[in-house]
Order: structure tokens, then sequence, then C-alpha cells
């Protein structure tokens, strides 16, 4: 499962961070009460995509600081789901990082690294670390997962697409490392991309195909490509129209039929229940349904939607 929680803020100041939005007496009017309601709410959303099962894991962005996710994991509504978590420290100007939650009897963490986002521009402002998080499935194969916020479209989508296709093509180098040091790369990045599976830095420099095209077990296939043309399929809605930024991008190799673990071409999903949405009154249809509407609070959850994938591990 992978979640952008859109601005998962305590209400205590970051040194050297720009959170001050998010402080009591800020522009947000951010208060107790509303950090544990937004808690709650995520809360609520882990164990709905879950249903009968809590995901194994669970890669979040937007999120303030190993605090909150020590309070989401330890003391929210999910705490008897028993996960784990790493979190990056990036240089970002507001202080947000991801993170991956994860339980232990179904993957055993390895190794965790974070990458820093050179960017091309060098007066363009720090972005969010890529995680990579190394670990083993209960058959003992080895999964890799890296966890994305790419830069934001602030200022145009053209304007600011050095960005994300300076951070595509430090995850394509990680990708293509791991093809060539491990046999079977078992890769999986989820995130916010910024950007749509068609854009430029996904398809032609982090290099993610259609799932029509030829399976190779060293390629990278994303697993929303195929459906983007769909009438109102999207994680995002900007100016009334639904757009696909939050992917899941695998390894040819988990795709594989005949693999131990795998994942099904048709089992990857939005999640778009009704509770995380609200009538659209000025474009139709319906929207995301938020935490804030600009400085007013109105409880709901967050600017996107979740995505979710079943992954398929056979014993041996």
């Amino acid at each position: 499962m992978f979640y952008n929680v859109e601005n998962l803020f305590d209400t205590k100041h970051d040194s050297l961070k720009n959170d001050y939005d998010f402080l009591p007496g800020g522009f947000m009017n951010w208060n107790n009460w509303k950090y544990w309601q937004k808690q709650r709410n995520i809360g609520r959303v882990i164990t709905a995509v879950g249903e009968m099962q809590s995901p194994a894991l669970v890669g979040l962005c937007e999120v303030e600081n190993d605090s909150v996710i020590f309070d989401l994991t330890k003391r929210s509504s999910i705490r008897a789901q028993q996960y784990e978590y790493i979190i990056t420290n990036s240089p970002d100007r507001r202080g947000i990082d991801v993170a991956l939650l994860y339980q232990r009897h179904k993957f055993k963490l390895i190794e965790k690294n974070e990458y820093e986002v050179i960017r091309s521009d060098k007066n363009a402002r720090p972005t969010r670390n890529i995680l990579h998080a190394v670990g083993q499935v209960v058959t003992g194969d080895t999964l890799d997962i890296f966890v994305c916020h790419f830069p934001s479209r602030y200022g145009g989508q053209l304007a600011s697409e050095g960005g994300r296709i300076d951070a595509a093509q430090l995850l394509r180098n990680k990708a293509d490392s791991l093809f060539t040091t491990r046999h079977n790369a078992n890769i999986i990045i989820m995130g916010d991309f910024n950007d749509h599976p068609d854009n430029k830095s996904i398809f032609k420099v982090l290099k993610a195909r259609s799932l029509n095209y030829h399976l190779n077990k060293n390629e990278l296939y994303n697993m929303f490509f195929h459906r983007i043309k769909e009438r109102d399929f999207g994680t995002h809605k900007h100016e009334g129209r639904w757009g696909v930024l939050d992917q899941f991008i695998v390894s040819g190799n988990l795709l594989m039929e005949h693999e131990r673990i795998r994942i099904d071409k048709n089992h990857a999903h939005i999640y778009k229940a009704d509770f995380l949405t609200e009538k659209d009154e000025k474009y139709g249809g319906v929207r995301p349904f938020r935490t804030n509407l600009g400085p007013r609070y109105i409880g709901g959850f967050s600017d996107h939607l979740p995505i979710y994938m079943d992954l398929i591990i056979e014993m041996p």
C-alpha cells in the first residue's frame, strides 16, 4: 500500500524547518485535537485497505518526522497491527519525509538506505530523499522497496520538470545496479511522482513501461500505465481532471507467473472508498476529501487517494 497522507505534521516546531503553518497559532490553526484526528483518519484508511488482513508494507509520504510515525504505529488505532517503520531525514525545507511501515513477521528488514536527489539546477530547492528498504519475505526471497515523493509541480509542469527528471534518473541508476547485482531482482517502487505514467520522468528516464509491453525480468513496469485513459481513473484531482500521480512500478521478475513471489497484473488498485471522497461542486463528480481547504479545517483525509496491490507468495 502507498498513501500520500497530505501534511501529517505534529504541533511542535522542528528546528531549521519551515513548519510554522502547522503550529498552534499558525496559518492552519493546527492543534493537538486536529493532529490526533488526522492520525485516526490515517489509521482508518490503512485498516480499511487491508480488510481482513493488515497491509504488510505501507509506504507514506508528506510525514513530518519520526515522532508522527511513532505516534501512528505505537499510539494510534493501528498500534495492534504491530508495525515497525523506517523514515528518511530529508533536506526538504518544510521538513516532510517518506516512510515505510512493515510487519516484521512478513518482512524482515535487512538494510535501510536513503538517497539524496542532487538537483541539476543548483538554485532549486532541496527535495525529499528516496527511501530504499532491503528485506526478506517468508520464503527467504529478497525484496527491494523504494518509497518516493518526487519534486512538486509548483511553478508549472514544464518549468518544474527538471527536478523530477533528476529524481527519476537517480532511481533508474539504483534499479540498474540491482539488475546487475541480483540474479532475480524483485523491486517494488511506490510513491507520489508528481508526474503521470506517460510523462518524461517516468516513461523516458525511469523507463517504466506499460504492462502491454513484452515482459523482461530486468525492466521496470508501471502497474497503472495501461489504465490512464479510463474515465475518472486517478489518485489526485486537479481542476476537474483525475490524474495518476501515485503509482506502483515493479521489476519484470515480479510479473513472471512461475516465480514464488509475484504480482498479478490485474491486482493493483486505487482505493476510492466513499468515505475518502466528497462531492465536487465546481467540476462535478467527486474529489478527495481533504483535511483542510486553505486554512479552513474540514476534517477529511488527504488530497490523494491511496493505492494498493497484492503480492502473491507461494511457500516451497
